[in-house]
């Protein structure tokens, strides 16, 4: 049975348990949403209850595989059964793949298109009929600058993760499209961000050389991003569909 709408705006945020999609969920808890946050890890979803206060009545943690169609509709359903409404979905979940075109396996490359495109696909399908019955909505997908560089020889992530992320905006134009006037659908395109995955992989020196290159002077946090996704989540009134806002301290000035 589905419980009666909360007043409080909802918003479920995939990949919410670290990085970006961690920094997001704090920032919509503290601008006044119920939040979903989903994760394929089972510790890494405790961890973040944890950090973002455990027991409290406005945060649902669920475990989510993105890849699994069915598994996106069941989450779905069970946020709307808790609280009756979902205003605001923020498709965060990724992977990246840092191989090249000889060296990367059929296997790889299938994993980052499932995860990262297809797992945006599910999660759109699986909130727009809510969204669009409910004539409103906001959708903000998490793509990547890669989707315009191609993924550069010094980026962290390469061609699939590049081709996935650019498909993320395809599917945000069209979707903005399609699903107006009521539903908004935007898209965030990250620069380098640290990350213990990030830094594991290009080391301090390597940290230091790539800000020397970028306007503002550093590589950027997941709470730049939040903040930006905060604002078109609850900037109002909202005139604000099918852009691609990128959010990388100045590091692709065309």
């Amino acid at each position: 049975m589905i419980k009666p709408a909360s007043e409080k705006p909802v918003a479920v945020i995939t990949g919410g348990a670290k990085g970006i999609g961690f920094a997001c969920a704090a920032r919509l808890l503290a601008s006044g949403f119920r939040v979903a946050i989903t994760d394929i890890s089972e510790p890494d979803l405790k961890s973040a209850s944890a950090s973002l206060g455990a027991g409290r009545d406005d945060l649902l943690a669920l475990r989510d595989d993105v890849r699994s169609f069915d598994g996106v509709q069941s989450n779905a359903s069970r946020i709307l059964n808790a609280w009756g409404r979902l205003d605001v979905l923020v498709n965060s979940a990724g992977v990246s793949q840092p191989k090249g075109l000889l060296s990367i396996t059929e296997q790889e490359w299938d994993l980052v298109i499932a995860v990262n495109l297809k797992g945006t696909f599910n999660w759109c399908k699986a909130v727009a009929s809510h969204m669009v019955g409910a004539a409103a909505g906001r959708i903000i997908n998490i793509s990547s600058v890669n989707a315009h560089t191609g993924g550069t020889p010094s980026a962290v992530s390469k061609f699939a993760y590049a081709a996935s992320k650019a498909g993320i905006l395809g599917l945000t134009r069209g979707l903005a499209k399609e699903l107006a006037p009521d539903v908004s659908v935007n898209a965030v395109c990250p620069g380098l961000i640290e990350t213990a995955l990030t830094l594991k992989m290009i080391g301090e020196q390597g940290k230091e050389m790539i800000a020397r290159g970028i306007p503002l002077g550093r590589i950027g946090t997941p709470d730049d991003i939040a903040v930006i996704v905060q604002f078109i989540a609850t900037v109002q009134p909202n005139y604000l569909t099918g852009e691609i806002i990128d959010v990388d301290g100045g590091a692709f000035i065309n």
